[in-house]
């Protein structure tokens, strides 16, 4: 047997890395920043690694006419590490994979398949829910998040979807969302159902309408908004970890959002509208809250208790056109023509800019589109055909929008491909219809196909993450990108496919950047898919198309989600002391780890030899980052083969930052007045003295479950 010889390591590595990071504003939208330091070192330790790194926060941003900006900087790239063991998602994903079983259906006849364009624009939503998810789900990297919002208030206000690449709930994009899908199941249920997609578009509108309703525990009070837009741009990881509290913001009697609850009283209305046929009792439910909302609204006609979105979603054109796209869909759901008379007068009050676009915050368009059809009346086919005819070939003055060169109709700059699908959509649904002069369908509808294949790829690249062949890797989305160390640089490309999510689209050149912090053309939003659905189901409606048969989001998972670095301190005859650091880079999905084990396998022979036994090894902590040393336990009583086990139940490892994704521990086991023989021990191998390697003979476990390295 080998005896060790005395090895006293002096040597300290000392670790700087330091990110100053500026968040920059403009153009009138506010954000927050954090600079705080993380930290790992002890004078306790023999031998100290100090790391001292600066997180890299940022910022997001949100879809508004007047936007700002955010500046971030990378620190030190973290390496990731191949998957070799480990557990797979927790996740009852089914059979459904990425490439799922071949597709089926009728071939389409468009330039693009749109059928599994619109499968895919579907399943974005289920990526971006909030709250406790379904037993089964059609993603493996995304779980139940947020479960505490609204206790601030004393309500269970989760569920719904977070806004865009990052995880505040702003109710007037969600609201106005809804609306729009409700729109576009109302218009062509057909092709939800031709498509098998009836049950997720279905799905999809509950999930928003659901958690609105939430909102609206009682009369003339509506929760607005949970998170804060500030605090939650300060941290970039996955939801399911997310660390910042979240207030909530409601509007009262006395401090009234007439946009934001006329816009979620129209979502409500149009939810009861499609559904009234499939389950009445649910669309009896959706009705009596619009019903209160709408009234709430209309009677106090008034903003000023919205204060919480301001800078994200300020509502520029007021509250108008929201009271008479709600108005006209409660006379829809109803057929009581007080709301008509009502919808019409606030039309006439409220913004009628022909030159934007339908949007989260001017929704005068999608209310004249249905106002001429349950009216016939001129002024509002007048008001839609000026709207696109701005949009197609020009109005009568001669003003017409922007083109790009290769021929996206171009808005504005957050959002481009936003406004010109939604855009698309309105004008698909107008030139179906009998209001539309024969003159104009062509030219509505061939710019609404034109739009739609833009944003799919017809200049060679598509604007939908997962659709095509080339499509953007690097969306600015917290949790796609899946970053352990709150750093949206880090790692550079997503580790995961937002599947379905139309990023923001190019600049009036077709410009076009595919990096994470690119948040103007790179970021996604629920309502940037809404229109474009809604759009992609009126071609389907038309060119058909195929889905693929057992598609989801769920991936294979390539990467070590947890795993062990060690090495030697400091080592003697009877003594060893480990260093070892726990990673959790865990995004399949990302959680903390509540249950974890670390187990060092030793084998205590010599120590058995000279008739001692385990009870006489002598265990001391140097310095314990996290965890807590359990002591040893048998592994093969009869070989002497026991491991130390620590355990990680405090719930402070978790990917979200430098100080929270790894831990350090440094543990002595010592056998006084005896012999110590590091060669024998199964979890010694490959570890050196004075610095740390990954220890695949190092085991973690998960709730019990074997996750990294190997047994002996």
């Amino acid at each position: 047997m080998n005896k060790k010889q005395v090895i006293i390591s002096g040597a300290v590595l000392l670790v700087l890395a330091v990110v100053v990071f500026i968040v920059g504003f403009s153009l009138g939208r506010s954000g927050g920043e954090n600079d705080s330091k993380d930290k790992a070192g002890d004078d306790k330790k023999v031998v100290t690694e100090k790391v001292e790194e600066d997180k890299d926060l940022t910022e997001d941003s949100e879809d508004d006419k007047n936007s700002s900006e955010e500046t971030e900087n990378p620190t030190e790239e973290v390496k990731v590490k191949k998957k070799k063991t480990g557990a797979v998602s927790k996740l009852d994903t089914g059979n459904l994979s990425e490439t799922g079983d071949g597709y089926e259906g009728t071939k389409g006849t468009g330039k693009f398949n749109y059928g599994e364009a619109l499968q895919k624009s579907l399943i974005f939503y289920e990526l971006q829910r909030s709250g406790d998810l379904p037993e089964k789900v059609r993603c493996n990297w995304r779980g139940d998040s947020a479960l505490d919002d609204g206790s601030d208030a004393g309500l269970d206000l989760t569920g719904g979807w977070y806004d865009a690449g990052d995880h505040v709930k702003f109710n007037l994009p969600l609201a106005y969302t809804v609306s729009v899908l409700s729109w576009s199941l109302y218009e062509d249920r057909d092709a939800y159902t031709e498509s098998k997609q009836l049950p997720y578009i279905e799905g999809n509108i509950k999930w928003g309408a659901d958690y609105l309703m939430k909102c609206h525990p009682e009369k003339n009070v509506f929760y607005y908004q949970v998170g804060d837009g500030g605090s939650d741009h300060s941290w970039w990881g996955p939801a399911e970890v997310l660390p910042v509290d979240r207030p909530s913001f409601k509007v009262t009697k006395d401090n009234p959002g007439s946009t934001v609850t006329a816009e979620s009283a129209a979502a409500l209305a149009a939810t009861s509208v499609v559904f009234k046929d499939s389950d009445k009792d649910y669309s009896k439910k959706c009705l009596e809250h619009a019903e209160g909302l709408f009234n709430f609204a209309y009677e106090t006609k008034s903003d000023s208790g919205y204060t919480a979105a301001n800078g994200f979603y300020d509502s520029h054109s007021g509250f108008y056109d929201e009271l008479a796209w709600a108005g006209v869909w409660l006379y829809m759901a109803t057929g009581n023509k007080d709301y008509l008379k009502k919808a019409e007068e606030c039309y006439d009050k409220g913004c009628q800019d022909y030159n934007w676009a339908m949007c989260w915050d001017d929704v005068h368009i999608g209310a004249a589109v249905l106002l001429a059809r349950e009216t016939d009346d001129k002024k509002y086919k007048s008001a839609v055909e000026e709207h696109l005819d701005y949009w197609t070939t020009g109005t009568d003055s001669g003003e017409k929008i922007t083109y790009t060169p290769d021929g996206l109709a171009w808005l504005d700059q957050w959002g481009s491909l936003r406004y010109a699908t939604t855009t698309g959509f309105v004008a698909s649904v107008y030139s179906e219809s009998k209001m539309c002069p024969a003159k104009k369908k062509d030219a509505y509808f061939k710019f609404a196909v034109s739009q739609a294949d833009y944003a799919l790829g017809s200049t060679g690249f598509s604007y939908m993450i997962g659709f095509g062949d080339e499509y953007p890797k690097s969306p600015h989305h917290r949790t796609a990108n899946g970053s352990a160390v709150n750093n949206l640089n880090d790692p550079k490309e997503a580790r995961h496919t937002l599947y379905g999510a139309l990023v923001g689209g190019p600049d009036s050149n077709d410009g076009y950047t595919d990096e994470t912090s690119n948040y103007t053309t790179n970021e996604v939003a629920c309502d940037y898919n809404a229109g474009f659905t809604g759009l992609l189901a009126k071609l389907y409606s038309k060119y058909k198309g195929q889905t693929i048969k057992n598609f989801g989001a769920v991936e294979e998972i390539d990467e070590e989600e947890m795993y062990v670095e060690a090495g030697v301190n400091v080592e003697g005859q009877d003594f060893v002391e480990l260093k070892a650091y726990i990673y959790n880079q865990s995004a399949w999905p990302a959680r903390s780890a509540d249950n974890l084990e670390l187990r060092y396998f030793v084998d205590l022979s010599e120590v058995y030899a000279e008739g001692k036994k385990v009870d006489d090894i002598e265990i001391t902590t140097n310095y314990m980052q996290s965890g807590e040393v359990v002591g040893f336990v048998p592994f093969d009583e009869e070989k002497h083969i026991y491991y130390l086990s620590v355990k990680f139940s405090d719930g402070n490892l978790y990917p979200g930052g430098q100080e929270h994704y790894r831990q350090e521990i440094q543990v002595r086991m010592r056998n006084p007045e005896g012999a110590w023989d590091n060669e024998n021990d199964p979890s010694h191998k490959g570890l050196s003295l004075g610095s740390t390697t990954v220890s695949e003979d190092i085991a973690l476990y998960e709730d019990g479950k074997l996750v990294f390295g190997t047994e002996p």
